[in-house]
């Protein structure tokens, strides 16, 4: 299959009322579709399919054609809004501790879902040390997170299961080693009904 398939079936699952940010539709999704605008239509597509409850297969097709065309940070983002649909979403206001402190960064955290810090979510072990968990980050609206800087993230937890008692309020820390390496209030918390399934 070819990115103008890709991209027209998933214009397909995209509602016609839908709306991205700037006002677009799936209509103008196909109109640049037609002018072989490749990239701006899986652009449109992409935001459109953060505006209404999208689907596996969408982020799929999304996925694919990113990478045919080369995007690795896109279809970064359509692999991460996938797993989103499948296990829920968890998104937090990070600020990372400042560098000159033990457990600070003294280079930026990525911003594409690559780096994988432990999280504890105060739960303890047996012997009651806090129990971390792995969660990847993702920064959201800026390519990565610089030492001691503040940002909304979005979390892709391991074991997405543990993390469902979270609310909004809720105040987590970020570790890379032992000492804390950013503290983050929990903003959003949406999981699916039934996250047991694999898709």
């Amino acid at each position: 299959m070819d990115v103008p398939e890709l991209l027209r079936r998933a214009a397909c699952h995209v509602p016609a009322a839908v709306k991205g940010e700037a006002g677009t539709t799936v209509a103008d999704a196909n109109e640049y579709l037609g002018h072989d605008e490749w990239e701006i239509a899986l652009d449109i597509l992409v935001e459109l399919g953060d505006a209404y409850s999208s689907e596996v297969a969408f982020w799929d097709l999304l996925a694919e054609a990113a990478r045919m065309l080369w995007f690795s940070r896109t279809e970064r983002w359509c692999h991460w809004r996938r797993f989103e649909v499948v296990h829920g979403v968890v998104r937090a206001d990070l600020q990372l501790v400042d560098p000159g402190v033990a457990g600070g960064r003294r280079i930026p955290v990525p911003g594409d879902g690559r780096l994988r810090p432990l999280w504890d979510i105060g739960d303890v072990t047996a012997a009651g040390d806090p129990d971390l968990y792995v969660a990847r980050l993702w920064v959201e609206a800026q390519p990565d997170l610089q030492p001691g800087g503040r940002a909304v993230v979005r979390l892709a937890p391991l074991s997405p299961q543990r993390w469902r008692r979270l609310v909004p309020g809720d105040v987590i820390s970020m570790h890379e080693q032992r000492p804390v390496a950013g503290i983050a209030t929990i903003v959003q918390s949406v999981f699916p009904v039934d996250d047991d399934h694999e898709a």
